[in-house]
């Protein structure tokens, strides 16, 4: 799993006209892409290292400061564009399997004590946001494990 961590004072998501998620106080949007190898598991780990992170102000973490993050799903960030003209989508994972863990990654973040708002999965969203920092990380699930380079 992959997650764009950004920093925010203020976010929303509209879809249709309809705002379905903001966050009114500073704490992070969380663009969060499933890729086709994802499991359950890496979902755990991902919110986990989310929710810990000491990236708010003062080295604040989403948990220490009782912080709420937006997530929206971002299939997107496995867009491989290596070759040609146009992205590949291939290690994308499709919606019925990105979803669960998609929901996963939330449920997992809530038992941590983040307060959540959200995007909808699969639709087609607008992201307004005011990044603090600006201040903007990215997390691999496939980084998180092996020997750390120097």
């Amino acid at each position: 799993m992959r997650a764009v961590l950004q920093r925010a004072t203020y976010a929303s998501v509209t879809v249709d006209g309809e705002v379905t998620g903001r966050l009114e106080s500073p704490g992070l949007v969380v663009l969060l892409g499933v890729s086709v190898e994802d499991t359950e598991a890496e979902a755990v780990q991902l919110a986990e290292k989310t929710a810990n992170l000491r990236i708010l102000e003062d080295e604040s973490s989403l948990v220490s400061a009782g912080a709420g993050a937006l997530v929206v799903s971002q299939f997107t960030l496995y867009g491989d564009v290596r070759k040609g003209r146009r992205p590949s989508w291939s290690r994308s994972a499709r919606g019925e399997a990105a979803e669960p863990l998609y929901e996963r990654f939330i449920s997992e973040l809530e038992r941590l004590g983040v307060p959540v708002e959200r995007g909808v999965f699969g639709a087609m969203m607008e992201v307004a946001l005011v990044n603090s920092g600006p201040f903007t990380v990215w997390v691999d699930t496939d980084e998180l494990t092996g020997p750390r380079r120097t």
